[in-house]
């Protein structure tokens, strides 16, 4: 990319550390965390675990490696989990799972809502016979696509692992966006769960950074895996620091990121030559849809040359965050509205849900 990009829509994990943030970082006080004597990244674990209601938790590099350190802690070799077919776990995450874990995986179609059919999941256990694999553990994803998965179905999900004997993670990448959206404290959707993991580098704005919460046996169980996995980071304090600042400082501005999105659809939906539809934002995401796969490389062209970045792709998914205020909002809407006027109208094809197939739209996070 060689045009200087001012508004960055392709992703809430594109954001940069604030001022508070580095002088926080600057501030930290470390130790060697292989040793557990790193101060900073044991008081925000401490903090982690105490605000989900959990035991203990694990600070991680990355979203990625906490998902799969989870997994590896629960699941042991020819066990398999139960997922969405295009959750974050099972289709962009190197099949890390399967590769590293030998975990076999189990997709199955997610509803509307975003949730997994627990009728559709059950069918899917496997019986206990060596011809199989056995089923361990399902696997969730709140949010997904920028959607909330519904309050009550976090209680009923625990329910039916509880009956079934499978173990219960939560990909909680945003959660906190989910919390906000549905104004709860985060424990009152981790309490159900036997683990989540929870990404600081996205919408909370920490340069790096998840944590995986849980019991104190999964968490040392996946400390082991995490020190496999290369993770062992040594003076990790400078990271926790600027986790512990997102923790207490940025989430309920969350709330900005969804309004932000909010405004982007509404003045997205006014546009001719753009399909998009407001009432299906729920947090920081917006889904546009364009007459041509030419139509969005020629529009993801224009916009940087203007200083914007998007991602592309017909269905185009554009996610607002800490670093991209009203005024970024603005620019985006008129210069969309410039383009679409110089090319008059345009036929679109019919709306729908976004394509998870179309690796421009759902890349990596």
């Amino acid at each position: 990319m060689n045009q200087r990009i001012d508004i960055d829509f392709r992703s809430d994990t594109v954001t940069r550390p604030s001022p508070a943030m580095l002088q926080a970082m600057m501030a930290a006080e470390v130790g060697d965390d292989v040793f557990q004597d790193d101060p900073s990244v044991n008081a925000l674990e401490a903090y982690a675990a105490r605000i989900t209601g959990k035991q203990a938790a694990l600070l991680c590099t990355s979203g990625t490696q906490s998902n799969l350190v989870a997994l590896l802690a629960h699941c042991q070799r020819g066990d398999e989990y139960i997922v969405g077919q295009e959750a974050h776990t099972y289709k962009y995450e190197g099949g890390g799972a399967a590769v590293l874990g030998s975990i076999q995986p189990q997709p199955i179609e997610f509803e509307a809502d975003s949730t997994l059919d627990l009728e559709k999941v059950r069918d899917k256990i496997k019986a206990d016979d060596y011809h199989f694999a056995r089923s361990r553990l399902l696997c969730l994803e709140n949010t997904r696509y920028g959607d909330v998965l519904p309050l009550d179905y976090h209680d009923r999900a625990a329910s039916f692992c509880e009956e079934t004997g499978l173990a219960l993670h939560l990909d909680g990448a945003r959660l906190f966006n989910a919390c906000v959206k549905q104004n709860v404290d985060v424990a009152e959707i981790s309490q159900h769960y036997d683990s989540v993991s929870l990404c600081i580098s996205k919408g909370l704005g920490a340069p790096a950074g998840s944590l995986l919460v849980g019991t104190e046996a999964l968490i040392t169980e996946a400390r082991k895996w995490r020190k496999m996995l290369g993770g062992g980071m040594r003076q990790a304090g400078y990271i926790a620091a600027a986790c512990q600042y997102a923790l207490e400082n940025n989430v309920q501005r969350l709330a900005e990121d969804h309004a932000n999105a909010q405004l982007l659809a509404r003045g997205l939906s006014t546009i001719s030559g753009i399909q998009c539809d407001p009432a299906s934002v729920q947090t920081n995401m917006v889904f546009i849809t364009l007459d041509s796969a030419e139509t969005a490389d020629r529009l993801r062209a224009y916009l940087a040359e203007q200083g914007i970045a998007v991602l592309g792709g017909q269905m185009m998914r554009l996610v607002t965050h800490l670093d991209i205020d009203a005024h970024g909002v603005d620019k985006m809407l008129a210069s969309c509205r410039r383009f679409f006027s110089a090319r008059g109208p345009v036929m679109l094809p019919a709306g729908g849900k976004p394509d998870p197939s179309d690796p421009l739209t759902f890349p990596r996070g």
